[in-house]
């Protein structure tokens, strides 16, 4: 069994992680270390997978490194010295992606070739989350906003309940209107994902690795 150190444990994604690990023995992983705030780290780990704040990212980078393990984020709001060294580096395999969805990336690609495919009209994008969501537009949004060349500042959002997540992108023109959306039901959709990077992230060579590596490697897996 590997072990897995989740950092940011007591976060809804922290806890959604360890209770798909902890139902899903078929996975061979085990939770090893959950750690919240600036605690010691007790126990053994194989990987580390850190959703928590952009100081706890940080910290959890310099025990995956200390241990030589892999380290995957999905932290936003992240400064952008600390991407940078995550880029940078060569002694363990990093993942890095505000939206750790694979789903959300094909929807980020079709957006992307609809903002190509539309270009004399008007763009906008709108964004709900929940209300205990501190960013604001969130990480996927301004992934969006960059494939659809759109400022930051021209993205609308709402904060609003529980809701996981709703991304709109809209097209428009003095005719007509086309509208593609993306809408999690259910945190899961991001903490199963999470875990699935993670056993690919362990197999992989030192380095930085994003969504765009993960997709190429299951559009071929799915090829076989």
């Amino acid at each position: 069994m590997k072990k897995v150190f989740i950092n940011g444990a007591n976060g809804k994604m922290g806890q959604a992680i360890a209770r798909i690990i902890e139902t899903n023995p078929e996975l061979g992983l085990e939770v090893s270390v959950k750690r919240d705030g600036a605690q010691p780290v007790l126990g053994d780990f194989d990987v580390v997978i850190d959703f928590s704040t952009p100081q706890g990212a940080q910290e959890a980078f310099a025990i995956a490194r200390k241990h030589r393990r892999p380290f995957l984020t999905g932290t936003t709001n992240l400064p952008e010295t600390f991407l940078f060294q995550m880029q940078e580096e060569e002694k363990i395999p990093v993942f890095y992606a505000p939206n750790v969805s694979l789903s959300v990336y094909f929807f980020t690609e079709l957006v992307r070739q609809a903002a190509q495919m539309y270009a004399g009209y008007g763009f906008k994008l709108h964004e709900i989350h929940h209300v205990h969501k501190k960013d604001a537009p969130s990480g996927t949004a301004k992934k969006l906003a960059d494939v659809m060349d759109l400022a930051y500042s021209d993205v609308t959002y709402e904060r609003t309940g529980e809701v996981v997540g709703t991304h709109t992108a809209s097209f428009v023109s003095a005719l007509d209107e086309i509208t593609l959306t993306h809408e999690a039901k259910n945190r899961d959709l991001f903490a199963d994902s999470a875990i699935h990077i993670a056993l690919w992230l362990m197999k992989r060579e030192s380095g930085f690795y994003t969504m765009s590596d993960y997709a190429k490697f299951k559009l071929k897996e799915k090829k076989k």
